[in-house]
């Protein structure tokens, strides 16, 4: 039940009672335009007693023309499929036992969607209807939702497509043509197989993160952690690699406070941070790592904080907010742009922050702040 319905329910309490400038029953308690949704409230006679600031936003129709008047007049609503709902309805007849009408999709005069339930009011269980309350919601929010979840599956399937193609491109080949091959060759087919295959796994396991953090599901399993150790083996990868190993400045403020968090996920987020500012900055990357105050209301708790910059041309101002939303890309430098959704999804789970802005030298700088997370059993 919406919150306007559950308040309205108090309306028989106070009949007949004074109204508000709205026709809200003044004795519910909260003024019916401070409701976030639209509430209207019709009598047993189907006459409007209610119709709350919200109403006329969603509706575009003034309280005072709406007021007084029957629910049907006042409020003409049709199905998707073009019939009018309250003969579908008939709220003030049919089954005794109805309590509601669940959620769905309704169209205001000119086709302008909105999101309806209904909650009858009775007197006893079977008794005529006494108020009749309706909720009203734009379709907007949801909307952008839907828009979002479309987006998000258009994205990874076309990062899915290009790896499975060439998996199942070498694979066939291998499969129909075994004998032509060299070794050298058969080896670099399978090398480049196995390198499309992690690049799948990666896509796959950013999904299960977002999944995990949009319904707060996202699990930490703390355990010791050198945070100066983790940071050095990453820098020690890119080298490995064929970074050159003056490209890395890290610099670590002694002494740390003890750090408790998931190893993993910490792991994954200084190889986000890491891999942007090789990949998209310019310049001595520079990881700083100091002791601080926690991120969380208590002051005198400690924390740890890492900061990652590059010298390179920074983020724009303008984009500085759109940073760690969805699909977000810093370049046109491939990437799915989830990658500091997910970071900051994380570092929060941790009950840390992060935020970046830019740094001395000009580039982007990142920096987030854990707290030490001790676990309970050994406060």
């Amino acid at each position: 039940m919406s919150v306007g319905t559950s308040r309205a329910r108090g309306a028989r309490d106070v009949r007949p009672g004074p109204v508000s400038s709205h026709g809200g029953p003044a004795g519910l308690g909260i003024d019916p335009d401070d409701l976030p949704d639209g509430l209207v409230v019709a009598d047993e006679h189907g006459q409007v007693i209610c119709f709350n600031a919200a109403a006329e936003r969603i509706t575009a129709v003034r309280a005072e023309d709406a007021l007084g008047r029957r629910l049907e007049k006042a409020l003409p609503l049709e199905d998707l499929e073009g019939r009018r709902w309250w003969q579908l309805t008939d709220p003030y007849g049919g089954l005794a036992t109805r309590v509601r009408q669940p959620e769905r999709n309704l169209l205001l005069p000119g086709g302008r969607e909105v999101l309806v339930s209904a909650r009858y009011v009775r007197d006893e269980p079977t008794g005529p209807v006494q108020r009749f309350v309706v909720s009203l919601r734009d379709t907007e929010a949801r909307r952008r939702t839907e828009r979002s979840h479309a987006e998000l599956i258009a994205t990874v399937a076309h990062e899915l497509r290009s790896p499975l193609t060439s998996v199942k491109g070498f694979t066939a080949t291998l499969l129909a043509k075994w004998e032509r091959f060299t070794d050298d060759q058969k080896r670099l087919m399978l090398e480049t197989v196995d390198a499309d295959a992690d690049r799948v796994t990666r896509l796959i396991a950013e999904l299960l993160d977002i999944s995990r953090i949009d319904s707060g599901r996202l699990e930490v399993r703390r355990q010791p952690v050198d945070m100066g150790a983790a940071v050095g083996r990453h820098i020690q990868a890119y080298v490995a690699a064929g970074q050159p190993a003056d490209k890395f400045l890290l610099r670590i403020e002694q002494p740390l406070p003890a750090l408790w968090a998931d190893p993993d996920k910490v792991d994954q987020v200084l190889s986000n941070l890491l891999e942007n500012a090789v990949r998209h900055g310019e310049g001595t990357v520079t990881i700083d790592i100091t002791p601080s105050a926690s991120p969380r209301e208590r002051e005198d708790a400690a924390g740890t904080s890492v900061t990652v910059g590059d010298e390179g041309t920074g983020i724009p101002e303008e984009s500085m907010n759109r940073v760690f939303t969805r699909f977000w890309r810093g370049s046109k430098r491939g990437g799915t742009g989830l990658g500091l959704y997910i970071v900051k999804g994380i570092v929060e789970a941790h009950g840390g922050a992060i935020t970046v802005g830019r740094g001395p030298g000009g580039g982007a700088e990142f920096r987030f702040t854990l707290p030490v997370g001790t676990p309970a059993y050994l406060q």
